[in-house]
């Protein structure tokens, strides 16, 4: 699925395809599922990403993960484990 990358501290991408999907600064990818693209797109133009995913997404939506980037840096403890 082909992202947008956006300005935030947590979120690094979006893409939609009938599916949302978020690829977090940590480098986790993760599919959320029944998402309306109403929801997509109030996300793309919220001054606050990380906000409007935890009060809009977070928790409402089921999700699978489905990459994990590789990297030979430790990834950051308080960015792991978002969904």
């Amino acid at each position: 699925m082909q992202r947008q990358d956006v300005e935030s501290t947590v979120i690094d991408a979006i893409g939609y395809s009938h599916v949302l999907e978020i690829r977090f600064e940590s480098g986790r990818i993760y599919q959320y599922y029944d998402v309306p693209e109403e929801v997509y797109n109030a996300m793309l133009t919220a001054p606050s990403k990380g906000k409007y995913f935890n009060e809009h997404i977070r928790g409402k939506y089921s999700y699978q993960e489905i990459e994990l980037k590789q990297s030979s840096q430790q990834a950051n403890p308080e960015k792991e484990g978002v969904p």
